[in-house]
């Protein structure tokens, strides 16, 4: 870093030079795990902690390392027992015990104008588009729910047809047989970003059955993320409205 901005100094690389050199500088490396301070640079976003495998040691340790850089810091699948842990550390940390999902806010963002709206076709999806939902919140989203609207009573999708023609962009969020999205898909010009989750019964397969069903959609303007990934349809989100 210092010998990039000495040689910017002196006129020997541009400031775009600095900004592309900036881009691979090297990450941290804790041994058991190499944090990439530099993603926001590269991404726009920080890098985020996925918390199952990792003892709580390690996520505490990754946290006190993210602690030092001026970002928010989220945590995703996060059990009770991790938040109790680094809660004893960290009284600044936020636990959605739903969205299991524990943030650090360090900084304030600016809701953007246009909207995510997080849909649900039934109530056992709710803690998948959580997920979402915190993740877009603290990515600066201006964030809609609409759950429980499923099609076994599709009557409830078209009440909130306003919010669906207001949104920029839409996460829908299916266990079952997923159709909920295809529908979406059908009634809007916009994005729509289909997650399947692992709710239904057996030949839902934990969640293969509604994940082909959206893969297989007739409708234009579906993408389909995978099994459960609340986090990454609303990463996907973000992006669109960025």
């Amino acid at each position: 870093m210092k010998k990039i901005l000495e040689n910017y100094k002196k006129g020997k690389i541009s400031l775009n030079d600095v900004l592309e050199k900036m881009k691979n500088l090297p990450y941290e490396d804790l041994g058991f795990a190499k944090i990439d301070n530099h993603r926001i640079i590269r991404k726009g976003y920080p890098e985020t902690i996925f918390c199952p495998g990792k003892t709580n040691e390690q996520i505490i340790k990754i946290v006190e390392k993210m602690m030092e850089k001026d970002h928010n810091i989220l945590l995703t699948k996060a059990e009770k027992k991790v938040y109790n842990a680094v809660k004893k550390i960290y009284s600044d940390a936020e636990y959605n015990e739903v969205a299991k999902t524990i943030i650090f806010r360090k900084i304030k963002t600016k809701p953007s104008k246009n909207k995510v709206l997080i849909i649900t076709a039934g109530t056992s999806d709710i803690p998948i588009a959580e997920e979402a939902c915190v993740t877009a919140e603290i990515m600066g989203n201006n964030v809609e729910k609409a759950y429980d609207v499923g099609v076994a009573g599709v009557h409830r999708l078209f009440d909130i047809k306003d919010k669906i023609f207001d949104a920029n962009v839409i996460i829908v969020v299916a266990g079952m047989e997923g159709a909920l999205a295809s529908i979406v898909g059908g009634l809007t010009s916009k994005p729509v970003i289909a997650v399947p989750t692992s709710v239904g019964y057996g030949a839902s397969f934990k969640g293969i059955a509604p994940l082909l069903t959206m893969m297989n959609s007739c409708a234009e303007g579906v993408v389909v993320v995978n099994i459960d990934n609340g986090f990454g349809a609303a990463y996907f989100a973000s992006l669109i409205n960025r």
